[in-house]
């Protein structure tokens, strides 16, 4: 038995090194960038704080589609494609934009609600899109429909082979105590401590690493994200399918003109108003993609904490009816599980204990690389035969 348990320990630790070895630096990059973002919405209100906010007046808040004539007519800004409004009167209006022909986004706008003036463009914007893209798709062109959406996958896949590997492997003898599972031997040096550090503050980290990668698969495998909707949701809310976009030709009528006009916001921002008027805090509305007449509103209550608690409605643009109504409150826990997948990925759903625990997990990352590394080479260094000249004679004689 105990030849059999050895054996296993040799093979898994020869998959913990190669897999270590492989995805090291991926995984210290994809690490070191998620770190970064933790405290992204903190950090863009506290640079923008000066173009967020406007002094009330008695005067009554332009409506969207006012708003966006002003901004478009006084600037080219590029066609816009989302607006996020709040209840509260001293907020401003943020715009966002479509991507141009070339497939870029111009930067969104901070916009006074009362007369269509230019507060600013927000500072750190682009800076955390670009971070965003690394961690999530290494930068590899395509963005989402690349290779790097997959890339990250697979190593999400690899960090949970070596996750539970190396519990295996630093199982103690004495598994109850506290001391040997989580107290690094600092009193050791060299080989030992490189061992003792990637132990135990593996140990640490691990729960943590593996809320990140379970989470983190969502965003990378279709599989997975159906899998994960199909176990949590109920039936019918799995079998539930998106509409698929209507391609442009059917779209219009026998009778509609070539040049269809474009859609506003007015008209599914008063229908919602008029449904959700008292309770929201903040809405964001968004134009659809390809042609039809549909507005996603996105809508975060006044007792809202996190980005994900929202409730999210269509409304169709030309007359103002609801096509749909999707509220937080009436999701079962599976499904708020679902909502939620962002903010548990981040340890947003914590608080901010929760968001500076995983910064701190995430920042060590780099420590499991060196280590590991340090650990690799002392390792290839005692299995290495004998220099020495003594040593080269013997093998001749």
């Amino acid at each position: 038995m105990r030849e059999c348990w050895r054996a296993i320990k040799a093979a898994l630790h020869q998959v913990h090194s190669i897999a270590g070895l492989v995805l090291a630096l991926l995984l210290a990059v994809i690490a070191l960038s998620g770190a970064i973002m933790s405290f992204e919405d903190e950090i863009v209100d506290h640079l923008n704080a000066g173009i967020m906010q406007v002094a009330p007046r008695q005067s009554p808040a332009l409506m969207p589609d006012e708003l966006v004539a002003r901004l478009t007519a006084a600037q080219d800004v590029g066609k816009v494609s989302a607006v996020t409004l709040a209840s509260d009167p001293s907020a401003a209006v943020h715009v966002r934009f479509a991507r141009d022909e070339r497939g870029a986004r111009p930067s969104s706008l901070y916009v006074d609600p009362y007369d269509a003036r230019v507060l600013g463009a927000p500072r750190g914007e682009e800076f955390f899109a670009t971070v965003r893209k690394l961690h999530r798709w290494l930068l590899i062109p395509g963005d989402a429909k690349g290779w790097g959406r997959q890339i990250t996958g697979v190593a999400a896949l690899g960090l949970i082979v070596m996750l539970i590997s190396g519990l295996v492997l630093r199982w103690p003898r004495r598994a109850g105590s506290a001391k040997m599972w989580l107290k690094p031997n600092l009193g050791l040096s060299g080989r030992g401590l490189h061992r003792s550090l990637h132990a135990v503050i593996g140990t640490w980290v691990l729960p943590v690493y593996l809320v990140m990668t379970l989470t983190g698969l969502w965003y990378s495998f279709d599989w997975y994200k159906d899998g994960a909707v199909w176990l949590l949701s109920r039936p019918q809310a799995a079998s539930a399918k998106m509409q698929p976009k209507m391609p442009a030709k059917a779209s219009r009528g026998a009778g509609a003109s070539e040049t269809a006009q474009p859609i506003g916001f007015d008209r599914a921002w008063g229908a919602f108003l008029h449904e959700e008027g008292s309770r929201f805090s903040k809405a964001l509305l968004t134009l659809p993609a390809a042609p039809g007449t549909v507005i996603r509103i996105r809508s975060w209550g006044k007792d809202s904490t996190l980005d994900t608690t929202r409730d999210e409605f269509r409304v169709d643009a030309v007359t103002g009816q609801f096509v749909s109504a999707e509220r937080y409150a009436d999701k079962a826990f599976g499904e708020k599980i679902i909502a939620n997948v962002l903010d548990i990925h981040r340890g947003a759903i914590l608080g901010w204990p929760g968001k500076l625990a995983f910064l701190i997990a995430a920042a060590l990352m780099p420590l499991f690389v060196v280590t590991g590394i340090l650990l690799y080479l002392s390792r290839r260094k005692l299995r290495r035969p004998d220099q020495s000249p003594l040593g080269q004679l013997v093998p001749g004689e």
